[in-house]
């Protein structure tokens, strides 16, 4: 049977002499008497502290932390619905506002704090945070401008990380179709919130395992708090972006926001349409470029083809007239002839006279046996002869023809015939063009069967026949 004891109101202390009357409690009766004192007394709290032994969600989805100061530490725990609801992000070491109700745990005779919202506690706090993780990445190499790639001059494929539905896609597109429409690709995502950092980072490396891949990459959201814009500065968006073998553009908030994965991506865009204004150039003005250096090239093939001309018809003036060339030629062809004659004829006589004398000298039968022979051999030579100046004489003339094809070619006459004409002036000199011919000047114009005169009477490119 439980005992009372007296006791003083004021003090609470027990009277002496008294018999006890205080009444009796089982632990689960004090445990959960306090709960309730706890709960009713404090209700909804804001707590500020400095989170302690977070290693993210528990297997069964619940958080389970303690938030410290200077001299006190308080367990806490968010409960699994409640954590992917969270505005703040929790991180170990972080310090926050943590909005719950106090209440105590009976199986371990400790109070808690069961957190509803998180909050940063200070934008000093995220800096530090920001700092220390910037730090540690670029120790690593991550933002190194050795390891950052090209932006492709006109790409084909465009792919887009943003959110689906927010006016940063549709700025993109209309910046891209303004200047040189491609094939945009998107892949949406959150870009705020707790799972934002993750859906971001498997949308790169998304794009980056496609068989056919996108030729550029641009990251995208609009301005926000640095809270709004965390997503951006985790590590697993880093390391998505170091890991993109595409070349990757960041179009992270606003002119004024930076985030780490500005550091890491290959190039950094103030806003998103500057993105996009990076990423292709104006078709217009590439149209134009284009047309400029058509012109130029077909003026320098001009002017090419102007040269060689004029190279071509200085080398003419050089060279001597086909008739020159011919007229050597010729004149040895004639006197070889002509010594060919007198030479056979001359051979043939000394060989007969020699004849003549051996003949006396013989008896008349073996004279007319050395005679018969002697007179089939200059047979054969006179045959052989007359064989070797056909031969000679063809050749010569193969010659001749061949020098007088290239006189033909060489000859301004065959010009004339093809339909074109000479201008001389009274003097015969050429005149070769309409701006060195003076009013009332006399011509003479050469065509091919034969010439005319005319006079210059109404400008420098007409004239009449006279």
């Amino acid at each position: 049977m439980s005992q009372a004891w007296d006791h003083d109101p004021e003090t609470g202390e027990i009277l002496e002499g008294k018999q006890p009357n205080l009444s009796e409690y089982s632990v689960s009766e004090i445990s959960h008497a306090l709960k309730r004192t706890l709960e009713d007394r404090f209700g909804h709290v804001r707590v500020r502290g400095e989170i302690s032994g977070f290693r993210g969600p528990h297997s069964s989805g619940h958080c389970y932390f303690s938030i410290k100061d200077e001299g006190a530490k308080l367990d806490a725990v968010v409960w699994r619905g409640t954590f992917s609801k969270l505005r703040g992000k929790l991180q170990e070491g972080l310090e926050v506002i943590a909005t719950g109700k106090i209440t105590s745990y009976p199986g371990k005779s400790s109070y808690q704090i069961v957190i509803e919202n998180v909050e940063t506690a200070g934008i000093g706090a995220l800096m530090a945070l920001l700092e220390e993780r910037k730090r540690k990445l670029a120790a690593e190499g991550l933002f190194d401008q050795a390891r950052k790639k090209p932006i492709p001059y006109l790409p084909r494929v465009i792919g887009v990380v943003t959110s689906p539905t927010g006016a940063v896609i549709r700025d993109i597109l209309h910046r891209l179709n303004d200047r040189f429409p491609r094939h945009v690709m998107v892949w949406p995502v959150r870009v705020q919130g707790e799972t934002a950092a993750a859906e971001v980072a498997a949308a790169i490396a998304g794009f980056n395992a496609m068989a056919v891949k996108p030729d550029v990459l641009i990251v995208a959201r609009g301005g926000g708090s640095l809270e709004d814009l965390w997503g951006f500065n985790e590590e697993i968006v880093v390391r998505a972006v170091a890991a993109s073998v595409i070349p990757l553009i960041s179009a992270v908030g606003h002119e004024t926001d930076t985030t780490l994965i500005d550091f890491v991506s290959d190039l950094r865009a103030p806003t998103p349409t500057a993105a996009a204004e990076h990423v292709v150039p104006v078709r217009a003005d590439l149209v134009e470029r284009v047309a400029k250096l058509d012109a130029r090239l077909s003026g320098g093939l001009w002017r090419g083809l102007e040269d060689s001309k004029r190279t071509v018809r200085n080398l003419a003036r050089a060279l001597p007239k086909p008739d020159e060339i011919l007229a050597l030629a010729r004149q040895r062809h004639d006197a070889a002839a002509g010594r060919l004659s007198q030479a056979l004829r001359a051979n043939t006589q000394l060989h007969r006279s020699g004849f003549e004398r051996v003949a006396g000298r013989l008896s008349l039968k073996p004279q007319q046996q050395q005679i018969a022979r002697a007179s089939k051999s200059l047979e054969r030579l006179s045959r052989t002869a007359a064989r070797a100046v056909r031969v000679i004489l063809e050749r010569r003339r193969q010659a001749l023809e061949s020098q007088g094809k290239l006189f033909d070619s060489l000859n301004h006459k065959s010009v004339l015939r093809r339909g074109f004409a000479l201008v001389k002036d009274m003097n015969g000199n050429l005149i070769r063009t309409a701006a060195s011919v003076v009013p009332g000047q006399r011509m003479e114009i050469e065509f091919a069967d034969g010439t005319v005169k005319a006079k210059e009477d109404s400008g420098p490119k007409q004239g009449s026949l006279f």
